[in-house]
């Protein structure tokens, strides 16, 4: 058949359609899951596993989650490989064609990194309300004085509550030597 002289392809009859190219597999995604979990096995072998507080020491925690991240990914190579589709869904407030918002997820990725560089030097509690703060901007709170003080209570008292614990979080404030 034609329309406007144009040909149309019939798929009825196996015309001249192309296939449908054939989805993409990111097996990277499982890859990249299971490395960082063996990142983690290595560096918890480091770590006391028991020992410290309640019989718990601080590799416990490491080891189980870096195990958990080489089962899951594990597990979603498996998924991959047996032909599970990553398409995008439709979720309560969000739109599955809608692009990255890159200004999100840099902030999101300065708040993660934000610790490495400021725990030390300035302690954990001005690190999580910084993380905290960044956080929340980067989900889309606009109202950074309410997330100032919604982090640095959280901050505070987890400081506080996990030192009366007995675990060593640091001074609260090192620049001011307390």
């Amino acid at each position: 058949m034609s329309n406007n002289g144009n040909p149309t392809p019939n798929t009825l009859e196996g015309g001249s359609h192309q296939a449908a190219p054939a989805p993409s597999r990111p097996y990277w995604i499982g890859i990249g899951l299971m490395v960082i979990g063996a990142v983690w096995l290595v560096n918890a072998y480091g770590l006391p596993q028991g020992a410290r507080y309640a019989a718990v020491g601080p590799g416990l925690f490491v080891t189980i989650s870096g195990a958990a991240l080489l089962v899951l990914g594990a597990v979603l190579v498996l998924q991959i490989w047996r032909g599970e589709s990553f398409q995008p869904q439709d979720a309560e407030d969000a739109v599955a064609d809608a692009k990255m918002d890159k200004r999100a997820f840099l902030t999101a990725l300065v708040a993660v990194a934000v610790p490495v560089a400021t725990m030390g030097p300035l302690g954990m509690p001005f690190t999580a309300t910084l993380s905290f703060v960044l956080v929340a901007n980067a989900f889309g709170s606009r109202r950074w004085w309410l997330d100032l003080i919604c982090g640095a209570i959280l901050a505070c008292a987890s400081w506080f509550l996990f030192s009366q614990l007995g675990l060593q979080l640091g001074r609260f404030f090192p620049p001011l030597g307390f």
